[in-house]
This record gives structure tokens, sequence and C-alpha cells, in this order.
């Protein structure tokens, strides 16, 4: 069993704690790992190294900031089957889906080797008479990234870190304690690829130490991604000390499938999206909402797909899902399933004694299905967080689209249909950030912002795509006049100085 450390200015440090958290392989059962519960004073420590490393990063032109990103990208590629590895085995996540995860990783520090581009600003020449006007775009200092368990590669350091890093900034992420390992791997990588000590920092903490992030003078911004009532709390209280914020929280995606969807192909990309990563994802499809024309038919569809699956070992890689991360989670999703049948959902397929020869200590749930839920039950309204899918049955587009709309959470919603009125229709109206025609998991490319809406999202600029390079930057507006000989003489100018 490994005992973890912190990085904090460019090294690996024992914790001096005396409270250590056990990280799991999921599949066993067994501890694999000691994660430290950072004291304040270290966590003040990565906050330090941070601020220290910043004023010689933010001076880096931007260019040579990309070229280790280069490289951290090439290294990604490189070591993909260690760290796709290392996060099934940490996560619980199948083969596909670690690897995934891994990939996204890629994708964002790819996105953020654009920062030269994006960095870019605007200029008028002769915005008023003799006048110019100049926007950049500047670095603001030390960030902090506080992390979920689920996607250890993806979030801290692809939504997270690349831009940060790109835009000149440095950053203390607090990496989730289930599953740190993939996270401190690939800021090894970090470190290899050239990355100046102090600009990448690592802790693992209780959220008692990372309430230290809301209240510090050297933390400018915040980057939040968990559940809804600790990011409204992160929100409120970095605006309240002066930080940006931007708090990815939690979710309850629907899909509405129409009469004239094709059932097999549906069926098959609801159970991908309903799943996948053991349904352990905000952008999950968790709920199915289906005209009743064709809901006997989808729902028999979806049960057989869904029987069809393995369950098993997560590096296995004919494993389709694998265990959830904690032994108390899975007694978190048990318990709803729990609350579904005592609010009267019919279950129709229940994953609650799912075992795996060999691996009878895994924290391993199939899937479970349950039909004729309505907008009543609290099974199909609040975030589960588990491989559980809800169907819920409307007369008509109209309802259905009623039903989607009356959920507080608004990250992704999706539509089954061959119809291109109703898809559009779909598009204008539907409350959703995140917007999927017949794809499950509209989850968009690096370019393009992770945009959820309502109680998914507290903040003003999403992560990734252009919103992501303006939350790790702030603008800078410089207006020039160069005098000729006549206004040299001048010795009284009016109350706007000629920029009117």
């Amino acid at each position: 069993m490994k005992t973890l450390q912190f990085f904090s200015g460019g090294q690996w440090i024992s914790s001096k704690t005396e409270t250590y958290m056990d990280v799991y392989n999921p599949s066993t059962g067994e501890i694999i790992a000691k994660a430290p519960c950072c004291t304040e004073d270290e966590v003040e420590h990565a906050i330090e190294s941070a601020k220290k490393a910043y004023t010689t990063w933010s001076a880096t032109p931007v260019l040579k900031r990309v070229q280790i990103l280069y490289r951290v990208r090439d290294l990604i590629i490189e070591h993909l089957d260690e760290l796709t590895a290392l996060c099934a085995t940490e996560n619980g996540k199948s083969w596909g889906d670690a690897q995934g995860d891994v990939l996204k990783a890629k994708e964002g520090t790819e996105q953020a080797i654009n920062a030269p581009n994006l960095m870019m600003g605007e200029s008028l020449m002769d915005a008023s008479s003799g006048v110019d006007t100049t926007l950049y775009r500047e670095s603001l200092g030390v960030f902090a990234g506080i992390v979920p368990f689920n996607f250890p590669a993806m979030i801290p350091m692809g939504w997270m870190a690349p831009m940060c890093i790109a835009a000149g900034n440095t950053i203390v992420i607090k990496a989730a304690s289930p599953t740190p390992m993939t996270c401190m791997r690939i800021a090894e990588l970090y470190q290899e690829a050239g990355l100046p000590d102090g600009v990448l920092n690592i802790v693992t903490c209780s959220r008692n130490e990372a309430e230290i992030f809301m209240k510090h003078p050297d933390i400018k911004g915040i980057s939040f991604v968990g559940s809804t009532s600790v990011g409204l709390h992160i929100y409120k209280e970095a605006a309240a000390n002066g930080k940006r914020a931007q708090a990815l929280c939690e979710a309850k995606n629907h899909a509405l499938v129409l009469e004239d969807a094709p059932i097999e192909r549906t069926a098959a990309g609801i159970i991908n999206a309903a799943f996948g990563c053991a349904g352990e994802r905000c952008m999950a499809l968790p709920v199915v909402v289906v005209q009743e024309s064709i809901a006997d038919q989808l729902v028999e569809s979806i049960v057989k797909k869904a029987k069809a699956l393995k369950v098993g070992e997560s590096v296995a890689r004919d494993t389709d899902i694998g265990p959830v991360v904690t032994a108390s989670h899975k007694q978190f999703v048990a318990k709803w399933i729990e609350t579904g049948i005592a609010e009267g959902a019919e279950i129709i397929l229940d994953g609650r004694n799912c075992t795996v020869p060999g691996f009878e200590n895994g924290f391993f749930m199939g899937p479970t299905i349950f039909d004729h839920v309505t907008s009543e039950m609290t099974v199909g309204i609040q975030e589960i967080f588990g491989p559980v899918l809800c169907i819920k049955r409307v007369k008509d587009f109209e309802e259905g689209l009623a039903l989607m709309n009356s959920s507080p959470f608004a990250n992704g919603s999706v539509i089954f249909t061959q119809n291109g009125y109703y898809s559009r229709e779909f598009q204008k109206r539907t409350h959703g950030g995140m917007v999927g025609v017949n794809v499950g998991i509209p989850v968009p490319v690096g370019m393009f912002p992770f945009s959820g809406h309502k109680n998914s999202f507290f903040g003003d600029l999403h992560c990734l795509g252009k919103d992501g390079l303006r939350f790790y930057t702030e603008s800078k507006c410089v207006t020039t006049r160069w005098f000729d000989e006549d206004e040299m003489k001048r010795e009284k100018v009016d109350s706007w100085d000629g920029t009117i």
C-alpha cells in the first residue's frame, strides 16, 4: 500500500498530518493507497509556492508557456495505457471509459495550446480623434481547483490546469481523495515536460482545509466541480471575498424520445449514456421521457440491452460496467433504489445483488431500471450518480418538454427524433445548456464551453472554450494619444480630454 504525498513548489512532500484517507481499488475492495488530509499549513505552503512562481511564469511569453503543454500532450499519449490503467484501478471505470477520461485530459491540453490565439486582444485606431484603444488579456494570479472523484484525469488536468497555466496563472488543485493518483501521475508528467516549480501544485485535504481557498487573499479564482450544495457555498463565499468562481454542479439529464425515433438505435444510445462510467458522471442520462405510443417497445429493447452488459473488473478489456467508486457510494445508490420502490416506481431490472466471480468484495452495482416514474417521485428528480435509469411516459412532445424543463437542473437535455421541426423546437425551448439531437451524451468538444444552466452551474464563465480562457484572464484596455506640435501647445482641455 502506497502512502501518497502532496506536491508543492516542484517537490513531493510527505505530509505531517495524522489523518489519512483510504484510496480503494473498487474492483477488489482493497485499500491501495492512503492520501493525506493535508494540514492548513500545508495548503498554505502550496498557495505560497504558486504565488512565488507566478511572477516569473506570468512574464514568460505565452508561446513559451504552451511549448511545455505540447510536451505534456505528447507524454499523455506516450503514457496512455499506464494512465488508463491507473484511472480504471482507482475509480472503477471500465477500460474504455477510463481511456476516454485520459483522452479528454489530452483534448483540454490541446485546447490550451491554442492560448496564443485565444489571448489575442482587439484594437481600434482613431477610436476618437487621434486616440487609439487596445484591449489586452492578462493573467490574474493564483487559482484553486476543487475536483470530484469521477473524472480524475479530465477535470483537473483537462478542464482546469492546462488553460489556467497557458494563460499565465499558477494553480493549486485539491485532488479528490478517493481518486488522487491519476491527477498526481499527470502532475509528474508536467514536471517531466519542464514546467517550472510552483506553477502546478496538488494537495488532498478535507472540506475544512479547502475553505482556505475561499478566503485566502492570494487566491484570485476558484474552479469547482461537485455537488450543488457545495458549489453554491463556494460560489457565495468566493464572491463575498472578491474572487472569481465557476461551480459545475449536479444534474438530472433527461432525454425525450418521440414516436418516430428508431427504436433499436435509440435504445443503444440510451444504454451507453445511462450506464457508461457506472452512471457516475454529471452528463449521464438517468431519465428517459418517452411517448406512450412506443414506450413498451422502447423499454423492452432497453431492458434487453441492459441485461447483456457485462459487469466486471475495471481493467478487463471486455468489461462494460465497472464498480462504483466506494462501498459507501454503493450503499448510497442502493438507498436511492429503495426510495424509488417505496415511492411506487416499477422496478423492472434490479442491479443491487450484482456479483462478479473472483471479485466478491468489489463495489459492483448492475444496471437498474425503473418504469412508470412520475414527476412527483424524487428518484426521478434528484441526482443518484449511479447506474439507475428512470422511465417517464408522456403523451406528446409538449408534455415531454414541459416535464423536462420543470427540473431544477439543466446540464444536458436530449431528443431522439427524425423530425426536423420538433428537433428545432426542442433546441430553442429546452432549458438544458448542452443539447443533444440523437446524441445521448451531448458534451461538446473542448473548443466549446461545458455550459450547464440553472442549479447545474453557478458563475458567469464556463470551463473550456473561449469562456475558459476568459475565466483565467482579465481584460485591460489601453487608450493612447500622441501629440502633434499644435496639441503640445494647448494649455486647456475639456473634461473628456478629446475622447468623445
